[in-house]
This record gives structure tokens, C-alpha cells and sequence, in this order.
């Protein structure tokens, strides 16, 4: 026995992985472009049992990689090549959601529950967990929340962040930090919960959250509009976000993404015919079921068409209609994933500047690379647009493509930080964007950073390689 397989004392020989294959799962990315070796994989099933392994793994000098639904697009839940010897801690038998109050619009769930059950155990109760986006269904709360991620409801209530009312962490020396409490107001000092909100495990590990819930939506309108510009769209979004209703999506297509979707999604129906260059999906809700959605949406749409914001809309007349409008937008990652190579964004700039970064972006991307195939598609209503840059059609050497394109990325972050904006979004810096951190963040709060990571985790055993540069 080695000193690695006293692991199994902790969470028992079946939760302890060390056959490669078993492995395999947990040291590559979704993408496919980060890969790790770790040398276990440990799959706790209480807080007691993360601690005790995060206690036990400081003993045997191994460095930890939490991991949740391994969804993520920045490698943040792969150990790090060239890193230290290490173990990937899953979460995913952490899947309890301990409590659920329909009163106080509030729940407690493990990390390792997926997302779509808190949703669905929110909806039974009558109420909304209202983040969502297309990995929900595999996602989990852990690594959602690890990543402060986002999605298409960000411009109603914020990205994960804002639906946190308090955490449970078992902090890099085993001790766990029970700040569980659904209380609105508590000002008694820092929020420490923000610290680990985005921190990508690297100050500690994520075992549970009490969540935020909102009314259920009882009248829901969708459309997909045509526009002809980015700048008529934002003009179109001024327009929804003044009819009334909740707005609860507003996201801008360009044309080469819907044709991708097209043909590379199983079931996706066009619910217009794609002769515009760009388009918007439009969601209003209201928790109230006499709200007169429909009536609002089609004098918003109607008063965009006479004033040129729009060229054609429709509005979905069924359930079926509405879910398949938002299935095209969820299934478009792994239709672009299917076009071939592409060097990809995630950023961010202030809502007004959409058009300007969307432009300047089209023209330096076809100055740089004229045989590129520029993808816009994103959050237009709350700014982050997701930019990638795609080889020429029939190319299918993608690392061949990511060092001929590779400077794309710095070329947008650039645009969008210019702008006021930010290099990273929602899909969190992990591996992916450490170089971006050392260009673009601000100098002051990379310092204030490090020194939180020294004061929580002086040895660098949690996540390393992550997030700071």
C-alpha cells in the first residue's frame, strides 16, 4: 500500500480512482484542449470527508483540484501540466439538497447537486432558480458558483453571484467556514462568501450554498427578431426594456452562427428564414399570469419594425415554439464546436458599447485574417458578447489554426478592455486566460489578490496554476 492509498480510508476503495481509465474522465476539459495528470481522483461524499481529505492531503504534500460537472470552458477544474503532483476532488456525490423553503424564497443545496435539479426541485415548490444557460443539465452547483458563471438571465439577476445568500467551505487547512445563513441583510463585517464566488478553488472548496429563489414565471413570451445591424438591436433593447415586462433575455446572433446551428443541430427549426445579417431572441416574463405579455411584445415589435430596428419577428405561439427558440442559442456551442477550429473570447464591455466593440472587432479581425470567419453571439443585454474566430471551411488542424489565429484573442480582449470592458465574462480565467490577468488587470488588485491567496493558502496547494499569473 502507498501512502496515496490511505486515501481510501477517508472515502472508501470505490471513491478512491487510480486506474487510468477511471482517471481519464477528470484530466481533460469539455474542449478538449486542457489535460492534466492528476494522480487520483478523490470522490467525498460529506463535508466531513472533503475536510478530512483536504487534511490528509497536506500530510502527503498533494496539491487539489476541485471539480464539479466538469462543464467549464477554461481548464480550471484539469490539473495544470507541468504542476505539482496532485488530485482531483470531485464533488459530485455531494448532491443533497438539504433543505428547501418555499416562504423564505430560499434553498440549501450541496455542490454537487446539478443545477437543473435545484431548478427542478424549485419549480415543484412554486418557485424559480433562475440561472440558466445550455450546461445546465450537467453542470453543477459547486463549479457554478466556483466560476461565478453567467448565462442568458444575467441582465435580470446577475450572474451566480447575486443569487448567494450564504456558503459552506472547507478552507485549505481542513477547517470549515459554516456560513450558511438565508439572511438578506447581515453587515457584520466582510462578505466572505465573495472570495470564493469566482475563486476557482483556489482559497478553498465550495461543499454547499443556501440560494436565492425568486417567484415562478407564469406568462412567458419569446420572439426572434431580424435586425439589420448590432446598433439597431441595441436600439430594439431600449425599446423591450422599457414595455413593461420583466426582461429576462436579449440575445444578439449573427447570421454565420444561426447557419452553423442549422447545420450541424440535431432538430433546430429556423423560425425565420436567415437573409439578415444579424438577429435578436427576445424573452419577457411576468410572475403573474394576467400580465398582458403578448400585447406588450407586439407593440414593441410592431413600433421596431415601422422604425427600421427590425426587418421581421415572430413570436413563438406555443411552448414547443418558445423552447425551440432557446434550444438554437443552447445548442450553438457544440455546433461551432463542430464547424472546426476556432479561437474563441468571452468578454464583456458596457451594454451602450456593444455596437462599437462588435465593429471595431469585425474590421481588425478581417484586417488581421482575412480568411477567418468572424462568430458573434451573446448576453447583447447585459454586454458580453462571445467573439471567435474560426478557420476557413475544410480546415481541421486545430492547433495549426490556433497558432496561426492565436493573437485573436489578446486583439479583442484589447477592444473590449478599451471600451470600459473586461477580458473575462462568465467563463472564469482558470488556465485559459492567466496571461490576459497579467495584461489587463489592474496592477493594485493583483497585489490585494495574492495577498488573500498567501493569507488562505500559503503552500499553493489548492488549484494551482489557476487564475493568477
Amino acid at each position: 500500500m502507498t501512502p496515496l492509498d490511505t486515501l481510501a480510508d477517508i472515502v472508501g476503495s470505490k471513491n478512491l480512482l487510480r486506474d487510468p481509465a477511471d482517471i481519464a474522465p477528470y484530466a481533460v476539459d469539455w474542449r478538449g484542449t486542457w489535460r492534466g495528470e492528476p494522480d487520483a481522483v478523490l470522490r467525498p461524499g460529506s463535508t466531513a470527508e472533503v475536510a478530512e481529505a483536504v487534511r490528509r492531503c497536506a500530510a502527503l504534500g498533494l496539491a487539489i483540484v476541485p471539480a464539479g460537472g466538469r462543464t467549464g470552458l477554461s481548464g480550471a477544474a484539469v490539473p495544470a501540466a507541468n504542476g505539482p503532483a496532485s488530485v482531483v476532488l470531485s464533488l459530485e456525490r455531494l448532491n443533497r439538497i438539504r433543505d428547501l423553503d418555499a416562504r423564505d424564497f430560499s434553498l440549501v443545496a450541496e455542490a454537487g447537486c446539478v443545477v437543473q435539479t435545484v431548478q427542478q426541485a424549485a419549480a415543484e415548490a412554486g418557485r424559480l432558480f433562475p440561472i440558466q444557460w445550455g450546461a445546465q443539465g450537467t453542470a453543477q452547483i459547486g463549479g457554478m458558483l466556483s466560476t461565478n458563471a453567467g448565462g442568458i438571465r444575467t441582465l435580470r439577476w446577475g450572474n451566480a453571484r447575486e443569487l448567494v445568500l450564504g456558503l459552506e467551505v472547507v478552507l485549505p487547512d481542513g477547517r470549515v467556514l459554516d456560513d450558511l445563513r438565508r439572511v438578506r441583510k447581515d453587515n457584520s463585517g466582510y462578505a466572505l462568501r465573495h472570495l470564493f464566488i469566482g475563486g476557482e478553488g483556489t482559497l478553498g472548496i465550495i461543499t454547499a450554498a443556501a440560494l436565492r429563489l425568486v417567484p415562478a414565471l407564469r406568462r412567458i413570451e419569446s420572439a426572434f427578431v431580424a435586425v439589420p445591424s448590432p446598433d439597431a438591436a441595441l436600439s430594439l433593447y431600449g425599446r423591450i426594456m422599457e414595455c413593461g415586462a420583466e426582461v429576462v433575455g436579449f440575445e444578439l446572433c449573427a447570421r454565420f452562427c444561426l447557419q452553423m446551428a442549422e447545420r450541424h443541430g440535431v432538430g433546430l427549426r429556423m423560425p425565420l428564414p436567415l437573409d439578415s445579417p444579424w438577429y435578436v431572441m427576445v424573452e419577457i416574463a411576468a410572475a403573474h399570469p394576467s400580465v398582458p405579455l403578448r400585447e406588450m411584445l407586439e407593440e414593441t415589435l410592431a413600433a421596431a419594425l415601422e422604425g427600421g430596428e427590425a426587418l421581421d419577428a415572430v413570436i413563438a405561439e406555443s411552448e414547443a415554439q418558445r423552447a425551440m427558440i432557446w434550444k438554437i442559442r443552447e445548442d450553438y456551442p457544440d455546433c461551432a464546436r463542430r464547424e472546426g477550429p476556432a479561437v474563441g473570447t468571452d468578454t464583456a464591455v458596457p451594454v451602450s458599447a456593444v455596437p462599437a466593440f462588435v465593429n471595431t472587432a469585425e474590421r481588425e479581425l478581417k484586417a488581421r485574417w482575412p480568411e477567418g470567419r468572424m462568430a458573434a453571439i451573446g448576453h447583447a443585454g447585459d454586454g458580453n458578447i462571445h467573439l471567435s474566430l474560426l478557420a476557413p471551411a475544410g480546415w481541421t488542424d486545430r492547433a495549426a489554426w490556433a497558432e496561426r489565429a492565436g493573437a485573436m484573442e489578446a486583439l479583442v480582449n484589447g477592444i473590449a478592455v478599451s471600451l470600459g470592458g473586461s477580458f473575462s465574462a462568465e467563463h472564469g480565467i482558470g488556465q485559459s486566460k492567466r496571461h490576459a490577468m497579467a495584461t489587463h488587470k489592474n496592477p493594485v488588485a493583483l497585489d490585494v489578490m495574492r495577498s488573500i491567496k498567501g493569507a488562505l493558502d500559503p503552500e499553493g496547494r489548492m488549484n494551482p496554476g489557476k487564475v493568477l499569473p
